[in-house]
């Protein structure tokens, strides 16, 4: 059984491609993210959103800018890396981000469970928070175009490919338009 929008090689070796650089994305993430850190006392976990945000914002901007994109970027190639393992050329765009955007939650919800158990590293609500939604805008900034570009790609080469068809084969013969029948002439004569 085939998936919808596959077929060809190149389609295949997109879909091994994501796969694969999927995997290696979330070996780093872990690797990163899952180190025992050596600290001399750890802050308190963040249950509260934006708490995190605001006292990063407070530190001034080069600083701000940082530790906001390091909770941005860390898992955003999820939202480009998750569609291009998945392979689908042809989805409604809303539920490609509804699925991508739910797998980087889940994803980030993991790493965040996992740190609990991992000396000096605390759970916070605002990496949840900016790590989906750096899912969610690498999604929107990649995924619709590339989707669109791979898909008049598509066209063309299917278009060029009937064209090359109809060239060896030469015109296709036409068959002339038959009359619909009347009923009476359709439905053999009944008895009385």
């Amino acid at each position: 059984m085939q998936r919808q929008g596959s077929g060809g090689s190149a389609a295949i070796r997109i879909r091994a491609a994501g796969a694969l650089l999927l995997v290696a994305h979330l070996g780093l993430v872990a690797w990163l993210m899952l180190r025992p850190l050596d600290v001399p006392w750890v802050m308190p976990a963040n249950l509260r959103p934006g708490a995190t945000v605001r006292a990063d914002l407070a530190l001034g901007w080069p600083e701000a800018v940082r530790r906001i994109g390091e909770g941005l970027g860390l898992l955003a190639p999820l939202g480009v890396l998750l569609p291009m393992a998945h392979g689908r050329l042809l989805t409604s765009p809303v539920a490609s981000l509804a699925r991508t955007a739910s797998a980087g939650a889940l994803i980030s919800v993991g790493v965040a469970l996992l740190q609990t158990g991992v000396p000096g590293r605390v759970v916070d609500v605002d990496t949840l928070l900016l790590n989906t939604a750096g899912v969610v805008l690498a999604h929107l900034a990649v995924v619709p175009a590339a989707r669109a570009a791979l898909r008049r790609r598509k066209g063309r080469r299917a278009s060029r490919a009937v064209r090359e068809e109809s060239a060896v084969q030469g015109r296709t013969p036409t068959i002339p338009r038959v009359g619909i029948t009347p009923w009476g002439d359709a439905l053999p004569p009944s008895s009385p």
